[in-house]
């Protein structure tokens, strides 16, 4: 781990791999977390959209009993990419990681919670992560600053889509981290947002739906508040997916609380949030390498990396061209007025 990183794998026990399919854009991310004793970290999570793609969520309820997260998979795909769990347990059960059953020689079971958001309208459908790519991602995790834009879960993102995916732009993978101390949070996030990726300081959009004519931004709360109809998208057609973790020590119940603070920070970065077409999920590790911090200062801290990590999955995307489509990225429009976004996209 470098000195420069502000990514998620700032906090200790944590790395991070991606696997980004070279056939459409799909891909996985894994984020591997161990406590100093070798075992899992501790985990909770907080759903809030309303047609989340998930696995093992009711395992990190706090009044269940399994007090140990080895890995969360994020991954594209819809509900088949669900399938790319089976080579994180693979990779991790041929590493020895996982929940032993039993006495040193029992049964060994790796337990990885997963989300996945929908990304199978760009290309071919029957193209998704699978159990290789998990397994793949898993091998080439790392405590390395993580790699953001269009990789990994984030490689088939897309944002802005509330009036329509004729006007959606790039999302991708992005990831931050507030430090105080000796302690870190972080946030890695994977913004498929049917709504616009803001500013949090302004409010103005950064990536999201733009004008009819594709030329600028629209900011798609100004236009629903004054009547434009929204398209009739298919419900769980998007969803934000991250995971939020701590190197200071935590219960499950507050584990499961920091995911809940990680969402003040969606809030702050993407408007809408946690619609009816999201399914936005947020997952908690804490690996206790470092002392105790105040929980209600550690909340504040999730916010942040998380608004910060919602900025950075646009900021560091890459245009989508495939076929005839074309999605723009935030670096497309930044830094630009309106007369010259126009002029940018007239040529």
């Amino acid at each position: 781990m470098t000195a420069t990183n502000h990514t998620l794998t700032a906090v200790r026990g944590i790395q991070v791999g991606h696997h980004t399919s070279a056939r459409r854009p799909t891909g996985c991310t894994v984020i591997l977390a161990q406590a100093p004793d070798g075992r899992g970290a501790m985990g909770g999570v907080d759903v809030r959209g309303a047609a989340p793609g998930t696995r093992e969520t009711d395992l990190l309820s706090p009044v269940n009993s399994v007090d140990q997260v080895h890995a969360v998979l994020l991954a594209g795909g819809s509900a088949w990419g669900l399938d790319a769990t089976a080579g994180v347990m693979r990779w991790l059960e041929e590493h020895d990681i996982g929940l032993r059953l039993g006495d040193q020689r029992g049964q060994l079971v790796p337990i990885v919670p997963a989300a996945v958001l929908m990304d199978l309208h760009l290309g071919d459908a029957r193209i998704r992560p699978g159990a290789d790519a998990g397994y793949a991602a898993c091998a080439a995790a790392s405590d390395e600053a993580v790699r953001q834009g269009s990789i990994g879960a984030g490689a088939g993102a897309t944002v802005g889509k509330l009036f329509g995916p004729g006007c959606a732009m790039k999302g991708g993978l992005g990831s931050a981290s507030v430090s105080l101390g000796e302690v870190t949070v972080g946030a890695l996030v994977a913004v498929n947002a049917l709504g616009d990726v803001v500013d949090p300081g302004t409010g103005q959009p950064i990536a999201g739906a733009r004008r009819d004519d594709g030329k600028g931004l629209r900011n798609s709360t100004q236009s629903a508040l004054a009547g434009d109809e929204p398209w009739n998208l298919l419900v769980g057609s998007n969803t934000t997916i991250g995971v939020i973790a701590t190197d200071a020590p935590l219960s499950k119940a507050r584990a499961t609380r920091l995911a809940g603070a990680g969402h003040d920070g969606l809030a702050r970065a993407i408007r809408p949030v946690h619609t009816i077409s999201d399914g936005d999920t947020l997952f908690a590790l804490a690996t206790g390498h470092a002392p105790a911090l105040d929980f209600n200062v550690l909340c504040i801290m999730a916010a942040e990396a998380a608004a910060q990590a919602c900025v950075a999955a646009v900021r560091a995307a890459n245009t989508l061209r495939l076929g005839n489509l074309v999605l723009p990225a935030a670096s497309d429009f930044l830094g630009r007025s309106d007369a010259q976004q126009d002029q940018a996209h007239d040529g």
